[in-house]
């Protein structure tokens, strides 16, 4: 191994373009910026959505419907997911901390049971929001309906 033989690592060095080096280099001149016009001067800055004047597309597309700003979203958790989960860790009460703890949920949701699937086991169910269908399934086995 000599001096003149070293290179740089396959990879580790990428050609980028160089402008502004003169005419002969094919990128000098308006160093591809074009002439005239806001793009081609310095501390140019597009303002997000700008579409070079014509009508942007957030502007063009019709708006329809509602969101309430006061809503609150749920994280929806069926009757079926409870019974798996009371039959795979032999779990009687299932808390908040205990769907977080399993990674059906997050700290910051908001939970709604809801009655889709068959309970078979005898639950006390911990939750912010019941339907009434899940109400309703979770007491005829047995179970008991805390709100949060």
């Amino acid at each position: 191994m000599k001096l003149h033989t070293l290179k740089p690592a396959e990879g580790s060095v990428k050609n980028r373009k160089r402008i502004g080096r003169g005419t002969g280099s094919g990128r000098g001149g308006t160093s591809t910026r074009g002439h005239k016009g806001a793009k081609s001067r310095s501390g140019y800055k597009s303002k997000l959505g700008f579409e070079g004047g014509q009508m942007p597309l957030q502007r063009r597309v019709p708006k329809f419907g509602f969101k309430s700003l006061n809503r609150i979203e749920c994280k929806p958790i069926n009757l079926a997911a409870l019974q798996d989960l009371s039959e795979k860790y032999s779990l009687d009460a299932i808390t908040f901390d205990v769907l977080v703890e399993h990674g059906l949920v997050s700290k910051k949701d908001v939970v709604k049971v809801l009655g889709m699937g068959e309970l078979t086991a005898k639950l006390n169910v911990s939750a912010h929001y019941f339907s009434a269908s899940a109400v309703e399934a979770i007491e005829k086995v047995g179970g008991t309906v805390n709100k949060i």
